[in-house]
């Protein structure tokens, strides 16, 4: 097949969906498929274009065997309507262009976020006569509604005007939780128009490490510390704050150190916390390079999970099975009916608090601080079910059988005119 992947997101930005989407572009191409990618000029997390890909509208490259196709975006640092408007408008916009150019695709994978690429996309299923896949990784307009970031009910209603264009237009909608599809069919989608495909992880790269004589312990002076890891981003949906309050409450062991990795704008908020509160068992670290995160997940004696409260319960953090399989106990501060709870009970792999708690985090930090059989069996539950249920080979496998399965639909349901004109009846 020739596959045009639609993502605005894709390597080199580190975390989110662009090392899934590079996984899963790349992978194609191992099993034989010719794969480009339209995407935006990498800046996330940071929200900034990365140094090296400033200046151009357009640009080009390869790498391992994919083609990739980047386009400007208007990014700025501080989210808000208007500056979302001139994010999406100007992926869409953009984007469609590069999508023109080069070979005509048999099918189209595309992801949202962004929401506003399913018009783009859209377009080209017209242009191209091809069936086009969304890859749902968020339900958008009600996230970014529950955690505050839109408020404005015009911009509200404009973006639920897409959400059921965006799904009355593609031809199969993948979702990546059985809640995805429950909130999807709520809304009136078919059924059978919906396939459920976990994100995944790669679990030859991200396994279980030793945690003594490792060099992110050794480097950050954490070579005798019970570590609290949390690494990801830190934004509204988050609630990376209610950390630094545990930290808080249980400063008085001294061997216990809470460690945040973030983008490093993203960490002054919770460094002026740190001294608000005076608290000094917490280190905050800039994001390492993706090569060394198998490293620093195995430094963790307990590895976090963060949502608000107000965090569309369906969502499931793509870190989730990436913590399971680096073989570290979790403690996931998350909606009780949420798809991360019930994928941490589900696996055996750590415990559940309600989020926004530091006092119930805490408590369950120091439970698995003071049980190490029970840590010991929450990081082999955890790696134990990642592999059974997140690996990428099956991840791969349904994401090749799932577009293989529309392409040959669409081949065969292509009418055959003859050419011949039919016979008169003689009789």
């Amino acid at each position: 097949m020739r596959i045009l992947i639609y993502s605005y997101n894709y390597h080199p930005e580190p975390i989110g969906i662009a090392p899934l989407m590079t996984e899963l572009a790349e992978g194609l191409v191992t099993k034989g498929h010719e794969v480009r990618v339209v995407t935006a000029m990498p800046n996330y997390p940071q929200r900034k274009i990365y140094s090296e890909y400033r200046g151009q509208l357009f640009c080009e490259e390869e790498r391992n065997g994919v083609k990739i196709q980047r386009c400007y975006v208007a990014i700025h640092p501080n989210p808000g309507v208007v500056t979302r408007v001139l994010l999406d408008g100007s992926f869409a916009l953009l984007s469609f262009f590069q999508a023109l150019k080069g070979w005509r695709p048999d099918i189209i994978l595309s992801t949202s976020p962004s929401l506003p690429a399913c018009v783009p996309v859209a377009l080209l299923k017209l242009i191209y006569g091809c069936p086009t896949v969304l890859s749902l990784q968020d339900i958008l307009p009600e996230a970014a509604v529950r955690t505050g970031l839109i408020s404005n009910k015009i911009a509200i209603r404009a973006f639920e005007v897409l959400e059921k264009f965006a799904y009355a237009s593609a031809t199969h909608i993948s979702v990546i939780t059985d809640s995805f599809t429950k909130n999807l069919v709520s809304k009136g989608v078919d059924l059978n128009k919906i396939k459920c495909i976990s994100n995944w992880v790669d679990t030859n790269f991200i396994r279980p490490l030793p945690k003594y004589d490792n060099q992110f312990r050794q480097q950050h002076g954490l070579v005798d510390k019970f570590v609290v890891l949390y690494s990801g981003n830190i934004a509204r949906t988050q609630g990376v704050r209610t950390i630094i309050h545990a930290a808080d409450v249980l400063r008085d062991i001294p061997d216990i150190e809470f460690v945040i990795v973030g983008e490093e704008r993203q960490l002054e908020d919770l460094e002026n916390l740190r001294h608000e509160l005076n608290v000094d068992n917490v280190t905050l670290l800039p994001f390492t390079p993706r090569e060394e995160l198998p490293t620093m997940l195995a430094a963790a004696d307990v590895s976090l999970i963060m949502q608000k409260e107000s965090v569309v319960g369906f969502n499931m953090p793509s870190k989730t099975m990436v913590l399971m399989a680096s073989g570290r106990p979790i403690v996931a501060s998350v909606p009780e009916h949420g798809a991360a709870a019930q994928a941490v009970r589900k696996s055996m792999g750590g415990l559940v608090v309600e989020p926004e708690k530091p006092n119930n985090l805490a408590r369950a930090i120091l439970t698995i601080y003071n049980d190490p059989i029970c840590r010991e069996q929450f990081g082999e539950n955890g790696h134990g079910y990642a592999i059974k249920n997140y690996s990428f080979e099956q991840a791969l496998e349904a994401y090749e059988s799932l577009l293989l399965s529309l392409v040959n639909k669409a081949k065969f349901s292509i009418p055959i005119t003859s050419t011949l004109q039919p016979q008169k009846n003689i009789h």
